[in-house]
């Protein structure tokens, strides 16, 4: 339905792993680009029953009818087959597929993810380049950008249902957490907190916890990939700067539903961290399917001045701005950074006003749509 951005080898020699969150679509994304490719989907009841027990059949199975490819979907549910893909990597010479959502799993039995003999890849939710003309950004900050839930003409039912399936499948049935409820609450209060620096000691009094065990728990959803930290940029700085990692959730409207946010409206300060989670949802993705990795960190002095995304050692400034009209106050971050970095190439706000243009001191304004454009055709990391 998508023509996905990720781009994996056509007749790929070497093994690899496909993360991403739940329901981004890597079942789709191999289907389609190997359909000829022998498949063993472990959320079929009996072919997880049959490995869980015997994962030695998978080297008998391939010896007897010997296959090129073969995709393995939701290998963290069997970590003991990765010792027969092993094997069958380097003693048959057969190339995997390895898809999954959560790599804490099979991190704990095989530390190592095959000694680096597989490649990594990583699917993101929708992005705009991939819907084209369907993308809307009002319909992505309120239904997120998980391929269902952003085509759904009422998503909050199947998102409703993709925290519950979380919760029950990833987190009750591998035993993560001891109180469930507990981890709830954390979620949510997490999801309240999204794009803003992390503090454990104020969550775990919230959630009646340790501060140790937040930790843990941002940990867990790191690895099940349902969010990520964004570091503070602190190297070689003039002034004193904030240093706390923020966190934000890989899909807006899983927040939306966890921080019981309803409806989102240009205007509202609600509508302005959906729109910043959008864009680092953006430039995530772009990262890593450009195959650039560039570093991404935001910038804030001890004051509160900041820029919300940095690349790389500030080679790109990028402010995010849920604003009609922009007024000289939403500048005073990019400002206050090329102070402190005069270095800066490129120095950008992301916002709401409908016509792209830079001011006199070089910052570039534009549409959220236009900022998504620009970036998607390399124009805002060289």
């Amino acid at each position: 339905m998508f023509r996905r951005r990720l781009s994996l080898p056509s007749a790929p020699r070497e093994s690899f792993f496909l993360w991403g969150p739940r329901q981004t679509g890597k079942t789709s994304l191999l289907r389609s680009t190997y359909p000829e490719a022998r498949r063993v989907d472990l959320l079929e009841t009996d072919t997880f029953s049959r490995y869980a027990s015997q994962p030695h059949l998978l080297r008998q199975e391939l010896d007897a009818a010997p296959q090129g490819f073969v995709v393995i979907d939701e290998i963290q549910k069997v970590p003991a087959l990765l010792d027969e893909v092993h094997w069958l990597i380097e003693n048959r010479g057969v190339a995997f597929g390895l898809c999954g959502s959560s790599a804490r799993k099979v991190r704990r039995g095989h530390a190592n993810l095959l000694g680096g003999r597989a490649i990594r890849y990583e699917l993101f939710g929708l992005v705009s380049a991939e819907l084209g003309e369907r993308f809307e950004l009002r319909r992505a900050l309120n239904h997120g950008l998980l391929p269902r839930h952003y085509l759904a003409d009422d998503p909050r039912p199947l998102v409703r249902s993709y925290v519950a399936d979380y919760l029950k499948e990833e987190i009750a049935a591998e035993g993560l957490v001891r109180s469930l409820p507990i981890f709830a609450d954390f979620l949510r209060i997490a999801a309240l907190g999204d794009t803003e620096p992390v503090n454990y000691s104020n969550i775990a009094r919230e959630c009646g916890i340790s501060s140790p065990a937040v930790k843990a728990y941002f940990g867990i959803l790191e690895d099940t990939l349902l969010g990520r930290f964004l570091p503070a940029h602190v190297r070689r700085q003039k002034r004193r700067v904030v240093r706390a990692a923020k966190f934000y959730f890989a899909d807006v409207g899983v927040v939306n539903e966890l921080a019981r946010r309803g409806s989102l409206e240009p205007g509202s300060e609600l509508y302005g961290k959906a729109l910043e989670n959008w864009v680092y949802h953006e430039l995530s993705a772009h990262r890593a399917y450009s195959g650039r990795w560039y570093d991404l960190a935001y910038w804030r002095l001890a004051g509160g001045t900041e820029v919300d995304f940095v690349v790389d050692n500030v080679d790109v400034a990028i402010e995010v701005k849920a604003t009609r009209r922009v007024a000289s106050q939403h500048l005073k971050g990019l400002a206050e950074i090329a102070v402190d970095h005069p270095a800066v190439k490129r120095r950008i706000l992301v916002c709401l006003e409908p016509t792209a243009r830079r001011t006199e001191g070089g910052i570039d304004i534009l549409p959220a749509e236009e900022f998504a454009r620009r970036l998607w055709a390399g124009e805002v990391v060289d």
